[in-house]
Order: C-alpha cells, then sequence, then structure tokens
C-alpha cells in the first residue's frame, strides 16, 4: 500500500519521567565525533557469532550515497529546532519519502527507493539526525502493537517511532498513516535492541514470503542480538513450527513466555502448536486463560472464530468475528473471517462486502482473492466453489 505524497508528520510531545531518560542522558553527553555506527557495530558483534557478524548491518548508517547528498544542502543549524526542521526538510521534501508497508529498508535502500514503513523511516531519521549533529533515539510503542497472520499462526511486530529532544523536550517523530497518535505507554530502546526490532520484522517478512531458511537465519540473528526480545522469541518458534520442528517451536514459545507469561501471540501460537501436536487440553486450557485477559490481538478472536466454525457453533463464531473488527478492522484477515462466515449461512452480498475490504487492505491477500474468484464464479452462474473448506 503506498501513500503517494505524505504530509510531513508533526511532532508528537509527551512528558517522560527521569527513568526513562538514562539513555538519552548519555546520548547527550557524548562528544560530537563519537562514532555511533561504529560503537554500534562493536556492540552488536559482541552477541553474534562470526557468520552473523559478517551479515550484520547497522540499520541507521547513511551510504555515501546519502553523505553526498547531504553536502549539497545547506549546512546544519545553530538552533535546535531549525535542525530538526532541516532534518525533515531532507527526508520528505528532498528524497520525497513515500509510505511502503513491506519490505523494511536501512537508511540507505529507504533513500535510494524513496520509500519505507515506520521502521525504515526511524533508520534513516536517526542517521541523518545524528550527522546533523544531534541525537536522535529508537522508540518502541508499547501500546501500538502491529501483527501478521500466516497460516494459523501469529507473526509479532513492534511499532517504532524516533525520539529526540529538542530545547529540553522529547519529542517523537512518526511515519504511521492513517493512525491516530495518541501513544501513552512507549520507552527508548538503544540501538543494538533497535537493530534487533530490524532483523525481526525481516524475519517475518520472509516468512510470509514462503523462505523459511531465511526467516530462521534473520530471527535468530534478532534474538542473539536480544535474548529477552519477546516478539523475537515468539516468531522464532513460528518459523520453526512452519518447518516441521515443533518440540524446538514449543521450547521457543515457553522460554518466551517466561520472559512474557501475558504475551498473547505467545499464548495463542502455543496453543496452536498443542493442537497440531493433539494435546487439545492443553490447548484448551491455555485458550481459557487468554480468554479473561483483555487482549488487543485481532488473531486470538479470529482463531477462536476458527474453532467455533470448525465445531458447528456460528453463533459464538460471529460473536468472536465481531470483537476482532472492533479490536481492529483494518487487518485483512478480519473481513476474510467474515466473508467466510457469510458465506456459511448462505449470505453472499455480506459475504461480497467482507472480500472486498479485505483485498482493498491487501490487494495480494491470497484467501481474499481465492474467496473474490469464486464469488465472481458463482454470480456468472459458473458452479464456482465458495466452501470454506471448514470440515464440519
Amino acid at each position: 500500500m503506498l501513500n503517494p505524497r505524505p504530509r510531513r508528520p508533526h511532532p508528537a510531545l509527551f512528558p517522560v519521567l527521569s527513568g526513562s531518560l538514562l539513555y538519552l542522558a548519555a546520548c547527550a553527553s557524548q562528544p560530537a565525533s563519537f562514532d555511533s555506527v561504529a560503537h554500534t557495530r562493536t556492540e552488536a558483534e559482541a552477541r553474534l557469532s562470526s557468520e552473523q557478524s559478517a551479515r550484520f548491518v547497522v540499520p541507521y548508517r547513511l551510504t555515501p550515497e546519502i553523505l553526498q547528498r547531504l553536502e549539497t544542502r545547506a549546512k546544519p543549524a545553530v538552533r535546535e529546532t531549525i535542525r530538526t526542521q532541516q532534518v525533515l526538510d531532507f527526508i520528505f521534501d528532498d528524497v520525497g519519502l513515500r509510505y511502503s508497508l513491506r519490505p523494511t529498508r536501512d537508511a540507505g535502500d529507504t533513500f535510494a527507493s524513496a520509500e519505507g514503513n515506520c521502521l525504515s523511516f526511524v533508520n534513516l531519521f536517526v542517521g541523518v539526525g545524528r550527522h546533523y549533529r544531534m541525537n536522535p533515539f529508537y522508540v518502541e510503542v508499547r501500546d501500538h502493537q502491529r501483527w501478521r497472520h500466516s497460516d494459523g499462526l501469529v507473526l509479532s511486530q513492534g511499532h517504532m517511532v524516533a525520539g529526540m529532544h529538542v530545547n529540553g523536550e522529547l519529542q517523537t517523530f512518526d511515519f504511521l498513516p492513517y493512525r491516530a497518535k495518541s501513544y501513552r505507554n512507549f520507552a527508548p530502546i538503544d540501538d543494538v535492541n533497535a537493530a534487533a526490532h530490524f532483523y525481526n520484522n525481516l524475519a517475518a517478512e520472509a516468512m510470509m514470503d514462503g523462505d523459511l531458511d531465511e526467516a530462521l537465519r534473520l530471527v535468530e540473528m534478532a534474538v542473539s542480538l536480544a535474548p529477552r526480545f519477546e516478539k523475537a522469541i515468539n516468531n522464532r518458534g513460528v518459523i520453526l513450527a512452519r518447518r516441521g520442528d515443533f518440540e524446538a517451536a514449543l521450547a521457543a514459545y515457553r522460554s518466551g513466555l517466561e520472559i512474557s507469561p501475558q504475551d498473547v501471540a505467545l499464548r495463542s501460537n502455543l496453543a496452536r502448536l498443542y493442537q497440531t501436536m493433539g494435546n487439545e487440553d492443553e490447548a484448551h486450557e491455555i485458550l481459557a486463560g487468554i480468554e479473561e485477559l483483555k487482549t488487543t490481538n485481532p488473531y486470538f478472536y479470529l482463531f477462536q472464530a476458527e474453532r467455533s466454525r470448525f465445531d458447528g457453533n456460528l453463533d459464538r463464531a460471529l460473536d468472536y468475528l465481531r470483537r476482532a473488527l472492533r479490536v481492529d478492522s483494518e487487518v485483512p484477515e478480519v473481513h476474510v473471517g467474515l466473508a467466510n462466515y457469510f458465506l456459511d449461512v448462505g449470505d453472499l452480498d455480506k459475504a461480497r462486502h467482507h472480500v472486498d475490504r479485505a483485498l482493498r487492505l491487501d490487494a495480494t491477500h491470497r484467501e481474499a482473492r481465492r474467496l473474490a474468484e469464486a464469488l465472481d464464479q458463482a454470480s456468472r452462474g459458473e458452479g464456482g466453489d465458495t466452501s470454506t473448506g471448514t470440515d464440519r
């Protein structure tokens, strides 16, 4: 999905507790000549194997092409507010950055393609901001989570924004179209943990593309960089499960839950794995526990709706689907689930409506495209198969 010309994002001001600023204070005390790229690489390589180190890229590293373009612009201003605007002008006016959901790109690729998602934007912002003698940093937004869905398993991805102190006040800079910027739970993270987020995103994208070997290599990099990063641990379990290594996946999910016991993605995936392995009692116990949480994960409700459809309880399936829709109406799989439900009850008009919604959100969605083709055949009287594949 491309946004042809996004408006330049306005920085949002947030009060920050002093305890959250230890990392920022360290950054502020660094001399202007401090080479943060070299420092990040040194810190990362201490956690990586020699093979991983050879492949590691610092996500915010500026390429010679970026540096050359920056040399053609006016020198960084003295005032921080003007320098901040110079960074934004470079990204949105000079580069002309457009939003693209995937792939996640480092600063160099973001510049070269003039496209990127939220983390791609932050990579470029951090690199250019530090070149302009400022101290931008990565901020993880914890009350705006992102997930992807693959064959019943939930991939975890966080949401990142850039943070920076400007004239003594913390500002955040975001590139997330169509979303209200009302973040409340966010925290600065260091560059190595930010790199773990970068490689976790790449792993999720590789898995969605069907390259499980590359996905595993990338997620192992993320876990090596941040051993307690529960999203990467969850995705490692998903990739292992997709590869058929159920015992290793089980160990991954359990290790993640030791770190984050309430993580809904980990719990949902563990329940799904238990079902695959024939352990229905364990799966039921985990799902019952999730029911008691106020989850904002729409895929848990989709999972429960699928189970209810399989059991023939369509009323309960519809209830779960409505909950998923309330949580996030912009997830294509929610509309695919509703389309399947309306096909079950014979309401083809409503099924078409939700298939259309799913395709507007993701024109490449395979299940939505299959349903659209089947519905088109049915409308032409060609006897297309509109079966949802639910075996009851």
